[in-house]
């Protein structure tokens, strides 16, 4: 993935079934957590996830 400017690479984590995404963010525009609802694989539900940094 091309890294431009000042984003930066964060999961998105479901904290019930451990399930993520991976995306990027511009910390300058969006200064809180990322809280979004995306589609889960292991329930095979909408749930919502939050924002965690990559390790």
């Amino acid at each position: 993935m091309a890294m431009h400017g000042k984003r930066i690479l964060i999961r998105l984590v479901n904290k019930a079934t451990g399930s993520y995404y991976v995306t990027v963010k511009n910390p300058k525009n969006t200064t809180d957590k990322l809280r979004l609802k995306k589609y889960d694989k292991k329930t095979r539900r909408i749930e919502e996830f939050v924002e965690d940094k990559i390790k």
